[in-house]
């Protein structure tokens, strides 16, 4: 049996619960509102982007053609300011929007805007640097070995290890037959490409060439000779076909195989300089493409 105090007191409480209740709806009901779809501002907006993605991209294929055929001609080889340059211009993409675009529609610019346009300011220089400095239309790459030296296995040798330019090879005798090789490999031309090495340690010289790589016919011949599985750092996998390429120095069939007969090397530090170049009358900007390294033959003995 319920008495009247309790019945009023749980009336009382069911009455501001359903109040509540009702409020929670209302606003539920006020968040699910669509809002208005104006055709006349969406319009303007639009505008407002097209403006701004021609523009970027106007200026990007501008700055890519003062790069390539007013600031390069002058230049003799590839310098920083080729990139830093271009990618400081970004910073004054939304300058150039307030000057050029009108008022209305520059007004109507986030930061999201600018983010996009700096960014396809960026892509539109990249992309046409990338066709106006590659062949057909030029070629700004030198020719270069693409995958370093190496040496063939021989009794002897109980170690190797290439990093960094150095190539370290571990005895386990007093000295063992060494066979160094390399490739040439270039955008067009690897057969015209000069190549310049000399290995030397002290004043002892074991290699000295400085010919084109077509004329180097006993260094190619040497190298076609050679067990294409005993070059120390082994074969070239293919990323997805998983197939066996062929020694990492010269995986391509475009590449140029070269090989020196060193003869027998014991413990010491051999120093090896490569430089690579190329002259064409179709290349441009400039005359010459050259590449050079200094890389080192460290030969220890371990026991």
């Amino acid at each position: 049996m319920v008495d009247v105090d309790t019945a009023m007191h749980a009336s009382a409480y069911g009455g501001r619960k359903k109040k509540r209740g009702e409020g929670d709806k209302d606003d539920d009901k006020s968040s699910r509102k669509i809002e208005p779809f104006r055709p006349d501002e969406t319009a303007v907006k639009e505008v407002a982007d097209a403006y701004s993605m021609w523009l970027v991209i106007v200026m990007g294929l501008s700055v890519s053609l003062f790069m390539r055929y007013v600031l390069m001609p002058t230049m003799t080889e590839p310098s920083k300011v080729l990139w830093v340059l271009p990618l400081a211009l970004a910073a004054v993409v939304p300058s150039v929007h307030k000057v050029v675009i009108p008022a209305r529609y520059y007004e109507l610019y986030t930061n999201g805007n600018w983010f996009r346009a700096c960014f396809l300011f960026v892509f539109s220089w990249l992309a046409l640097s990338f066709v106006l400095s590659n062949p057909p239309i030029a070629d700004i790459a030198a020719p270069m070995p693409p995958g370093g030296i190496d040496i063939q296995d021989a009794d002897g040798i109980a170690d190797s290890k290439w990093r960094g330019g150095t190539y370290t090879i571990e005895l386990d005798r007093d000295e063992a037959h060494i066979v160094m090789g390399m490739a040439v490999s270039d955008n067009v031309d690897a057969a015209g490409a000069h190549i310049m090495v000399t290995l030397m340690r002290g004043d002892t010289t074991y290699v000295s060439v400085n010919d084109t790589a077509e004329n180097l016919t006993d260094e190619q011949a040497l190298f076609d000779s050679l067990d294409q599985g005993e070059w120390l750092r082994g074969n070239k996998t293919g990323l997805t076909s998983k197939k066996d390429l062929g020694p990492r120095v010269s995986y391509r069939a475009e590449d140029i195989g070269l090989a020196w007969d060193l003869g027998m090397l014991g413990p010491g530090t051999y120093l090896l300089h490569i430089e690579m170049s190329e002259s064409r009358d179709d290349m441009g900007p400039w005359e010459t493409n050259t590449w050079t390294a200094d890389w080192t033959i460290k030969v220890s003995q371990t026991g």
